[in-house]
């Protein structure tokens, strides 16, 4: 896993402006992988920062690149932690959170099995996960980074955003700057 590849797709995360992004990678073998995740986190944990694998199969892995600190923010909402206690998750330690988000990944027989839950680790709107979830992902307002069933100005102000920094984290990356030099500390 390479430094321009977590810009490519963390940059809103690696920012400050968002909790957590996904993105899969390839990797040759185990090994080598937590290898790149040791070197990442090197960089990026003095920063407030953790990237884990949350799904490891046929030599690609998901990783969860996130700011706990903004998480455990996020699992304070009333209605977020509602929903993650009647989905079995133990909202009073974010680790616990984050350890059954991995093993709900983990378990993934096929896409509707999905933990939709996720979004709330990544900072999606609670009401466009919950809309999602309740209508299994048809009938959203609108699309970008997710599907849209609450407030439609804010998500796409929220999308522009996350476009406009990455646009921008990508063009200093190609410019010389380093992962440690554009992470944000938190």
């Amino acid at each position: 896993m390479s430094d321009e590849m977590i810009v490519e797709f963390c940059s809103p995360t690696l920012a400050g402006i968002k909790t957590g992004n996904l993105f899969s990678c390839e990797y040759l073998d185990y090994k080598h992988l937590v290898k790149d995740l040791r070197r990442i986190n090197s960089i990026l944990l003095k920063k407030g920062i953790k990237a884990i694998p949350i799904r490891c199969l046929n030599h690609r892995a998901l990783i969860y690149l996130f700011r706990p600190s903004f998480l455990e923010k996020d699992l304070c909402d009333k209605d977020t932690a509602l929903l993650l206690i009647q989905l079995g998750y133990n909202v009073d330690n974010m680790s616990d959170c984050v350890k059954c988000l991995c093993e709900k990944t983990m378990s993934i027989k096929s896409s509707k099995d999905f933990p939709h839950e996720i979004g709330l680790f990544l900072g999606y709107p609670y009401e466009d996960v919950k809309g999602f979830i309740d209508h299994k992902g048809e009938c959203s307002k609108c699309i970008g980074c997710w599907k849209v069933y609450g407030d439609v100005t804010r998500a796409e102000d929220t999308f522009d955003r996350y476009k406009k920094c990455t646009s921008d984290y990508v063009s200093r990356f190609k410019e010389g700057m380093t992962l440690d030099q554009l992470a944000v500390c938190s």
